[in-house]
């Protein structure tokens, strides 16, 4: 495409924002330009147009969409519950591609009326999972296929565990380390889960209306088990305030000869232990630095937190539109991860096993009895 891509940014000031840096990345993209934003709040409208210096500001992205019709569009809140219909109207009015916040939405239903509008009408969507776009994380997986840690049993991940922990953790933060057991260990067959309000076995009395209009949500300790493809197994833990510095939060792969363990983030920490029993206090063996470069190498790159993934999973997006396929984390995934985060719940509700994709398409707390 010989001219720069048309972008459009929608933010909502008070009400998610303008997520982590999801607006300024594409002033890093030579071929987009921002031509306009929209924000429901004046003030906030006149902040984004001194930041972004786009031609147009709006005060309501639909009429944003129908008069600019940009060919790709930033939906930045962090706040979820406008995101499905902002999704179908930028696919409606015909926009190449989208760079969505996560977590993707609130119900199954919502993600299958949001994937079936973009299949429909060609959009690629690239959901703010930056870590998947980590050159640690590409090392990593490579390790797995490599074989260093011998054949795969196991993924364990845990959300921050601040005062969040539990069924918000799950939904905001989740989101990140399920979809990271997704892409390293396969597809969630089944979920088995727990949950836990106050010491006791959670029930209708324990539902609470979520912040960022997730909807409601359960519990201050979730322990989840999956089954994955090839009979390896994932678990979610989460447990409010039960936080650690340096932070749990992130992934640890365990293999018939080692483990793989990463943090979040464009450059996280990470880390593999060349230990079959998993045990160096009985072994001797010692933990080995991951960088970009490779294990017990160097880091030449210097870190740019989330804003560098942010600009390379928008530079996928283009790629992905001109290539026509799926950007590296697309709407189809954090539809599984979505689906993990669900089952969570409906299997704690049936009090026992659910098998992947649920029937139940809606919240399952709204059927908790």
């Amino acid at each position: 495409m010989s001219e720069p891509y048309r972008v459009a940014v929608i933010g909502s000031s008070g009400r998610g924002n303008y997520g982590h840096g999801m607006d300024t990345v594409w002033q890093h993209i030579t071929q987009a330009k921002i031509v306009a934003v929209a924000d429901d709040q004046p003030e906030g409208l006149a902040k984004a147009m001194e930041r972004l210096q786009p031609k147009q500001g709006f005060g309501d992205y639909r009429k944003m969409l129908t008069e600019i019709k940009p060919d790709i569009v930033s939906i930045c809140p962090r706040w979820i519950d406008q995101r499905h219909d902002m999704v179908l109207m930028a696919a409606a009015e015909g926009v190449k591609g989208i760079y969505l916040e996560k977590p993707l939405c609130r119900t199954l239903e919502e993600a299958d009326a949001m994937i079936a509008a973009c299949q429909t009408n060609n959009v690629k969507v690239a959901v703010a999972h930056q870590t998947r776009y980590s050159p640690i994380l590409a090392v990593i997986y490579r390790m797995i296929h490599e074989g260093r840690i011998g054949q795969l049993l196991e993924i364990r991940v845990r959300g921050k565990e601040d005062q969040r922990g539990g069924g918000e953790d799950l939904w905001v933060l989740g989101t990140h380390v399920l979809n990271l057991m997704h892409y390293l260990g396969g597809e969630a067959q089944w979920c088995f889960a727990s949950v836990n309000s106050d010491g006791q076995s959670a029930d209708a009395s324990h539902v609470q209306e979520g912040n960022e209009g997730i909807g409601p949500i359960l519990g201050d300790q979730i322990q989840a088990m999956y089954g994955l493809d090839n009979g390896v197994m994932g678990y979610f833990n989460s447990v409010r305030n039960a936080r650690a510095e340096p932070s749990r939060f992130g992934i640890k792969i365990y293999g018939t000869k080692g483990i793989l363990a990463m943090n979040t983030g464009y450059l996280p920490s990470a880390g593999w232990l060349p230990d079959a029993s998993w045990t160096p206090s009985r072994t001797g063996k010692r933990w080995v630095q991951v960088s970009s470069s490779g294990p017990g190498q160097p880091e030449t790159l210097k870190d740019g937190g989330l804003q560098a993934g942010n600009l390379l999973a928008c530079q996928d997006l283009i790629a992905a539109i001109e290539d026509n396929r799926a950007p590296e984390s697309s709407i189809e995934e954090a539809r599984l991860t979505t689906e993990m985060i669900a089952s969570v719940y409906e299997s704690h509700r049936l009090g026992k096993k659910v098998y992947l994709p649920l029937q139940n398409r809606k919240n399952p707390l709204n059927d908790l009895f």
